[in-house]
Parts: C-alpha cells; sequence; structure tokens
C-alpha cells in the first residue's frame, strides 16, 4: 500500500497539497477537499473541547450576523462628514467658498470614501466636479492639475474636497483657499500627523485659524490611544518647536505591535511619559540652543529689511494708484485699449501682441506656465493672459499675476517714457493738471546719471525743481525755485493731481504751450544746479558702497585662509591613522589648498581694491530735463 512522503504529517498534507506517488494524488478535486475538510475537523476537535469549539462558532455566527446586517450601513465617521459638508459646505445643495482635504492611509478607504461622499452630493449642484483623488499611483502631470485647481479661486473652479492618501503629506501647498483637514484615521507615528497638517498650516494661509479634525470613537477604549498621541504631537511641538525624530522613533517602538486592550492603560501612560535621554536631550538643546540663535539673527535681518523696504517704498513713491495710472498712460501712449476692472481688484490688460508680434514674447509672462511637451503655438492657443493686480494676493495661486517693477510688461511699457526725447517747442513731454490750490504751479523734471568704470551707469534718479508760475506777459523776474517747504506741498499736489480726470481747457493749454519753452529755460539752470548737489549725495553713497563691500570681501578671505590653514594643521596630526585611499584623498586636499592659499594671496591684494573701483564715477554727471508739469488752479476754468 503506497504510504505518505517520510516526514510528512497530515497537516502539512493539508497545507502543501500532496505529492505524486501518495495514492491521494488519485482522488478527484470535490472528494479531495471533502477529505481536506474532515481532517481540519478532526484536528480541531482534537485541539479544543467541545464545549470551547461551540462557543468560538457561536462567537464566529454572532460576528458574521453582524457584519452581515451593517453591510450597506455607513461608516459613523462617513457619516459624521457627510453632515458636516452638508452643514458647512453645501447648504440647501449649494456649494459655498469652503474645501477640505480629507487624508486616509489605505487606498481601499480612500476608494470607499470616494464612493460614499459622491452618492451623498450626488443631489447637489454640479457634483461630478466637487471631488478629486489624490493617491501614491497619480501620475505626476495629474497631480499638477490637482494642486492648481485646488488652490485655484472657489469661484472659477468647482473642486471642493480633496480625498488624498498619505502619498500628498509632503511636497504639496493647498492652503490658498482651505483651512479644514480631515484625519479619517490618525498615524501612529506623530510626524506623519504634522506633515497632513502642515499641508494648510503653513505660510501665506489667509485664514486666521485652521482645523485638523480627527475621528474618535467614545466606546472603543483604543481610540484613547490616537487621542494620547495626539496630544503628545502638540506636546512635542511645543516643547521642541517641530517633531524629534528620536522622540518619533521612541513611538513607533512603543506602537509596533499594535494595541492590546488589556495593555490599553501602560501603552497610554508609556507615551505620555515617551521622552529623551540625557545626553539625547543635552543634544537636541545644543541644536534648539542653535536654532534660537539663528532665529534671532533672522528676526534681526528681516527687521532691518523691513526698514529698508520703508525707505525704498518712501523713495520710490510709488503706491497702487500710482503704478495703474503710469501703466494705464502707457497704454494710451501705444494707442491700445485702457485696463479693464473686473472686481477684486483684479484687471484685465488689452491683448498688445494681437496688433504688435513684437509684444508676444512679452504678453507670454501673463500666461501660466508652458509645459515642456506642449508647442509655443498650442499653449498660446490654450492660455489666456492671466488677470494683473497690483498688490500682493497674500496666497500662493497662479490665477493672477502681480505686476512688479521687474516685471517683463511693465519695464516694456514704463520705457516708451524713458526712450522719448524732451521736446521744447510742444507738450510731448509736458502734464496740465488740475488742482484745488489757488495758485499755479509749474514742475521741471530730470534725470541725474552717474557712470563708472565702462561707462557702467552706477546711479540713476528723477530731480525736480518747482516754482510758481506766472504768465510771461506779465512776468517781470524768471521763474525762481520754492524753498522746501513749498516744495513740498506742490509735490504732494502734484501726487493727488496725476489720480484726478479734469484738465485746463484749451485757453488755458494754448498760453501753456505759449510759454513751455520760456519756462524750461528758466528753470534749466537750477535743475542744473541741483542736479549737481544730488551728483556730490549719490556719489559719496557710492564711496562708502564700495568702502563697505570692500572691506566684507577683504574679511571674507581672510576667513577663507585662516580656515585651510586649519585644516591642513588638522589632518597633519592625524596623518597615521590614515589608509592608502585615505591618504591619496588628504593629498589631493593638499594640493587644492596649496592652489587656493597661492589664488587667496593674489586676491587679497587685488580683489578689494577692485571693488573699490567699481564704484568709482568716471565722468561728470549727466543731467538732462524729462518733462514739464502745470499744475492748475481748478476755480479758473477747465472741462
Amino acid at each position: 500500500m503506497p504510504t505518505s512522503n517520510p516526514g510528512r504529517s497530515d497537516l502539512d498534507l493539508l497545507k502543501g497539497g500532496v505529492s505524486s506517488d501518495d495514492e491521494r494524488a488519485l482522488v478527484n478535486g470535490p472528494d479531495l477537499a471533502a477529505e481536506e475538510e474532515l481532517q481540519f475537523e478532526k484536528a480541531t476537535a482534537a485541539v479544543l473541547p467541545a464545549q470551547e469549539d461551540s462557543r468560538e462558532q457561536d462567537l464566529l455566527r454572532q460576528m458574521s450576523e453582524l457584519a452581515e446586517a451593517h453591510r450597506f450601513v455607513p461608516d459613523a465617521r462617513v457619516k459624521t462628514l457627510i453632515e458636516w459638508i452638508r452643514s458647512k459646505m453645501c447648504s440647501r445643495r449649494i456649494w459655498n467658498r469652503t474645501r477640505i482635504i480629507i487624508f486616509t492611509e489605505y487606498e481601499d478607504t480612500l476608494r470607499y470614501l470616494e464612493q460614499s461622499l459622491r452618492a451623498a452630493i450626488a443631489d447637489t449642484d454640479d457634483p461630478l466636479p466637487r471631488i478629486r483623488t489624490f493617491r501614491g499611483s497619480t501620475p505626476s502631470d495629474e497631480r499638477d492639475q490637482i494642486k492648481k485647481a485646488f488652490n485655484a479661486d472657489p469661484d472659477t473652479h468647482p473642486v471642493r474636497i480633496l480625498i488624498a492618501t498619505d502619498a500628498a503629506r509632503e511636497g504639496l501647498n493647498l492652503q490658498a483657499h482651505c483651512s479644514h483637514l480631515f484625519h479619517f484615521d490618525v498615524p501612529w507615528n506623530p510626524s506623519r500627523m504634522e506633515q497632513r497638517n502642515g499641508r494648510i498650516d503653513r505660510k501665506l494661509q489667509p485664514a486666521s485659524e485652521v482645523y485638523c479634525y480627527y475621528f474618535v470613537y467614545e466606546q472603543r477604549p483604543e481610540d484613547r490611544i490616537l487621542e494620547t498621541v495626539v496630544r503628545k504631537t502638540k506636546t512635542i511641538r511645543e516643547e521642541l518647536g517641530s517633531l524629534s525624530q528620536v522622540i518619533d522613533d521612541e513611538l513607533d517602538e512603543l506602537l509596533k505591535h499594535g494595541i492590546r486592550r488589556r495593555e490599553i492603560d501602560q501603552l497610554e501612560r508609556e507615551i505620555e511619559s515617551a521622552q529623551l535621554d540625557d545626553e539625547k536631550s543635552g543634544n537636541i538643546n545644543e541644536e534648539l540652543e542653535s536654532t534660537r540663535e539663528r532665529q534671532n539673527e533672522l528676526r534681526v535681518s528681516i527687521d532691518q529689511l523691513r526698514s529698508m523696504m520703508e525707505r525704498s517704498q518712501r523713495e520710490v513713491g510709488l503706491d497702487e494708484d500710482h503704478f495703474r495710472a503710469a501703466i494705464s498712460c502707457a497704454l494710451e501712449l501705444l494707442n491700445a485699449p485702457p485696463l479693464v476692472a473686473t472686481g477684486n481688484g483684479k484687471f484685465v490688460l488689452p491683448k498688445l501682441d494681437d496688433t504688435q508680434s513684437s509684444w508676444a514674447e512679452t504678453m507670454d509672462s501673463l500666461r501660466i506656465p508652458k509645459p515642456r511637451d506642449q508647442r509655443l503655438f498650442e499653449w498660446r492657443r490654450t492660455s489666456p493672459i492671466r488677470p494683473i493686480v497690483f498688490e500682493d494676493p497674500g496666497i500662493v495661486t497662479d490665477e493672477v499675476v502681480q505686476l512688479h517693477l521687474e516685471q517683463r510688461v511693465v519695464q516694456r511699457l514704463l520705457g516708451r517714457f524713458l526712450s522719448q526725447g524732451f521736446v521744447h517747442h510742444d507738450l510731448s513731454r509736458a502734464c496740465l493738471a488740475q488742482t484745488r490750490d489757488a495758485i499755479p504751479r509749474v514742475l521741471l523734471l530730470g534725470r541725474l546719471a552717474l557712470y563708472g568704470p565702462g561707462a557702467a551707469r552706477l546711479h540713476e534718479e528723477i530731480i525736480v525743481v518747482t516754482a510758481r508760475w506766472t504768465d510771461p506777459a506779465i512776468r517781470k523776474s524768471p521763474l525762481l525755485p520754492y524753498a522746501r517747504e513749498a516744495e513740498l506741498k506742490t509735490m504732494d499736489l502734484l501726487e493727488k493731481a496725476l489720480l484726478s480726470s479734469g484738465t485746463p481747457n484749451e485757453t488755458i493749454e494754448a498760453t501753456l504751450r505759449h510759454a513751455v519753452s520760456r519756462d524750461i529755460n528758466e528753470l534749466l539752470p537750477h535743475l542744473q544746479e541741483r542736479g549737481l548737489e544730488y551728483a556730490k549725495e549719490a556719489t559719496e553713497k557710492l564711496s562708502k558702497r564700495g568702502e563697505d563691500e570692500s572691506r566684507q570681501m577683504r574679511t571674507l578671505l581672510e576667513s577663507q585662509k585662516k580656515h585651510i590653514l586649519e585644516k591642513k594643521l588638522e589632518d597633519s596630526q592625524r596623518v597615521l591613522k590614515f589608509g592608502d585611499e585615505e591618504l591619496r584623498q588628504l593629498n589631493a586636499d593638499r594640493r587644492h589648498w596649496n592652489s587656493r592659499l597661492d589664488k587667496l594671496e593674489s586676491e587679497l591684494k587685488d580683489e578689494p581694491d577692485r571693488i573699490k573701483d567699481i564704484y568709482r564715477i568716471r565722468s561728470a554727471p549727466r543731467i538732462e530735463p524729462v518733462g514739464i508739469v502745470y499744475l492748475w488752479p481748478a476755480s479758473e476754468g477747465g472741462h
């Protein structure tokens, strides 16, 4: 009679099948399955008493009945989530601007959530595009589309809910129009939870508060551990400023075997008391102290930059209204349509490339960035010119372009003012404006430019002289510039007048046109004199800047030299401990150090003087008139 293979038990046969020389290999499939079932029953009966077997079968039956009864009943978390969405996001089936992110660890849960939420919002306004999903298998181009859609203004894009796995917990800025985040399941690792929250809890978040939610079953003891993990995450962040990897690893170790109900109290205490040992704590404290020092230095730098920005804004004197007026004036000089306001501080530029092909590349700076694999003509056809704003929108968005003085379109538009020459015989570079002041005034504008080596422009600024204007027919003496106080008042009147739409009538314009040549000739010597005063001040500032940068360069080069010499001394003391490969690397380093030291000696001799020479003025100041402005009392006529 055939026998089974030596060393194989009936249990082995059940697990691994039968061999080719076993008689059971000739038995058909159903009979063999029945025999295997019988063997399992025998093995179970041999191990468990009948009473125990009956109890476990009852338990399995109850579990099966319970699962079947709740097969189509929504998860309590999903019910709560749906109630929140209906209450906060789409009351009366109409969606508002609120957006949410829902994080889960598992793709199966993501699919379940998507199906449940889609069914729940099916009767709302335009339900299909309201939900997007983000998982590890999401292609990179689709990821970019999701990010742009979720950061788009809710009035222009319908997406409201993003369901994501932990693949989205890093590298995505989603705070532009979202301040609510749900943890459908809480990760055991605190860093992962912090990274999830960081999608919306970050800089440039326009909302004053962000809300990160997680679900807890009050009747389930294991959920006490979830609350403990969340509480520990908050404590670590408050104590260390950010989550410590060492603490992270310790919590991972505590939770790696899961949560056993009988050990919940002990596990909760261990998580609460998790902390660093003395050595690690000392290292962390040193890092924190170093971080605090860097943060303090950063705060000082930020404060200095704020002061610099304030000075720059004051000196440039270009606020939003004047900036917009300058752009409008430049468009008018191009004979182009004006800016069109669309609300919320947004404007639309005319399509300058439709009438002048040379503007095509310039206008491209107002489109979304071109994908690498898209043809230029196709990109231009499908990517419209975006609206512009003149102030920082305060959020990360691709929907608008903030104009500034370095933006390509701005530079080209404002360049028209700089490219035109001054014409004495007409008003092509003159401006007439009305003011509520009773005295007619005139301002002659000039440009001061200073040049260094190679005709490099080192300094440029607009200078101005102001005076009370009188009709040449009754003028008894040449125009004389105002003193400081009257000049400041005139400049203030000019800023206000440039934003008004009123202009003097044709009779006054003809009078001023006849006087403009004489007015320029009388004020030009004063403009030259003032230009020389400003040039002297600018030359002194440039010289000081050259001295400062020269000194900083010398300090930097001497620091490099000192570091190399210290490195050479340090390695010469450790050379006996090196192997062959390390010695070869050391010799290569020494050759580089010696070469660098030779160059440093030369640079210390020449470089500081070269930097100072960059800021030396090499030619006489260039002072030229660029425009004249008349401020006319509104009470004396206009239209």
